[in-house]
């Protein structure tokens, strides 16, 4: 999982630049009438924009992730979704669904506190990490970290005889 994260993220690092100097040139060839555009209407989208604007490339990053997060925890909160949350977001070796609850387990949190703490934490860290590893390269450190985290909880598990499902990385 991890080699294909990475190499996923080389190849996404690459076409992300590519665009970048695609849309240099072409923003250098264009006419000045293209960007007298008459501005977009909307006050709310306005402030939106301006707030989207405002954030680090590592915050815009995580702002990503968070949302992943907190579309989970919501999920959680769904009685009718209860049986296919432990199916698949609790990591647990003596489940039939080993693989998918490896990655998915890292988006689950059982508390509102947990996962405060942990977007908080991750927010702070954001921007230093990002501006030195790139965004797609974060993004593959953190599912790497998050799969390989569950494999060592696989282990321990295991070694230990205690099978109950866990959630998060």
């Amino acid at each position: 999982f991890t080699g294909s994260a990475f190499g996923s993220a080389a190849i996404w690092q690459y076409e992300s630049l590519k665009s970048r100097v695609q849309t240099y040139f072409e923003e250098a060839r264009a006419d000045w009438m293209d960007k007298m555009r008459p501005q977009k209407r909307g006050d709310f989208r306005k402030q939106v924009n301006s707030w989207w604007n405002s954030l680090t490339e590592g915050q815009r990053t995580v702002t990503g992730i968070i949302a992943a997060n907190a579309f989970v925890f919501c999920l959680w909160r769904l009685p009718g979704m209860r049986r296919i949350m432990f199916t698949y977001f609790t990591s647990n070796p003596s489940s039939k669904a080993l693989c998918s609850p490896m990655l998915l387990s890292t988006f689950s949190h059982f508390s509102l506190f947990h996962m405060a703490a942990n977007m908080y934490v991750l927010w702070s860290f954001s921007s230093s990490i990002v501006s030195l590893l790139g965004c797609e390269q974060f993004i593959a450190v953190y599912l790497s970290a998050g799969v390989i985290s569950t494999f060592v909880s696989y282990v321990a598990k295991m070694a230990t005889g205690r099978f109950e499902p866990s959630l998060g990385a």
